[in-house]
């Protein structure tokens, strides 16, 4: 069943063949994949970027996480899709409720989800926390901390994709974190074995964290699923490796006949 909320997109591209959908993480929106989108272009691509919930074009929409990742697939359709972080708990959850959407997935520094109902718990206190913070002091003082986290170590974004993310609603962000955060997904690794969909896992050499998690998750979905770590990337791999990472998802689709 389709979801009834319309998420904000950009379509661009030739008209014909299956789309590579772009999914963005929290605090992101479309524009933090222009890099990707414009190398993805030049190779000849459908591309369809999507706003998700409290974001961007879809800052006044507010779902839960399930559904958020139907309605993900409702506004990309059937094709490639491509997520980070947020985005890419996003497009698990579609490509294994619904298989048919999601001819191929590439994950760029995403987790299944936390497996113990206490962690999930604490880091739901954390979101909540978190929330609080972004409606308190505003979109711009809360981005600023956010991208000062170890984390981010070394990422620059483009003055057009930071003015983007700044212009995020706070009350649009808060309600990210209370709907579509860690601790309220429902965690996806019992249901990776499932995962049918041939799957690339992609995390920055220097994310340790997302370089192990993407080992264990090839590991748990078994043979359609791979590994490939970017050289001098941290977790926002797309923003730092445009065009190592539009090469990987480009080579991943022509291998899978796409």
């Amino acid at each position: 069943m389709q979801h009834p909320a319309v998420l904000h997109r950009i379509v661009e591209g030739p008209q014909s063949g299956g789309p590579v959908v772009l999914v963005h993480g929290f605090t992101q929106t479309v524009r933090s994949w222009d890099g990707v989108a414009e190398r993805l272009l030049r190779h000849g691509r459908r591309v369809v970027r999507v706003d998700l919930p409290g974001h961007g074009g879809s800052a006044g929409v507010r779902l839960g996480f399930a559904e958020a990742a139907a309605a993900v697939g409702q506004a990309g359709g059937p094709g490639a899709y491509v997520g980070y972080s947020l985005g890419g708990r996003l497009c698990l959850r579609l490509a294994l409720d619904r298989p048919e959407v999601v001819a191929a997935l590439v994950l760029i520094g995403a987790s299944p989800g936390l497996g113990e109902p206490s962690e999930r718990e604490a880091r739901r206190r954390a979101d909540e926390a978190l929330a609080r913070e972004v409606e308190a002091e505003g979109t711009e003082a809360f981005l600023d901390r956010w991208l000062d986290q170890p984390l981010f170590a070394g990422l620059r974004p483009a003055p057009a994709e930071l003015a983007a993310r700044r212009a995020n609603p706070p009350e649009g962000l808060a309600s990210a974190l209370r709907l579509l955060g860690t601790g309220v997904q429902e965690a996806l690794w019992d249901r990776l074995d499932g995962l049918a969909v041939p799957t690339l896992l992609v995390a920055g050499a220097e994310d340790p964290k997302f370089a192990s998690l993407a080992a264990r998750l090839a590991e748990a979905v078994g043979p359609s699923a791979r590994v490939a770590i970017v050289p001098a990337a941290g977790h926002a791999t797309h923003l730092q490796r445009a065009g190592a990472v539009a090469g990987l998802i480009d080579d991943f689709l022509r291998e899978q006949g796409r």
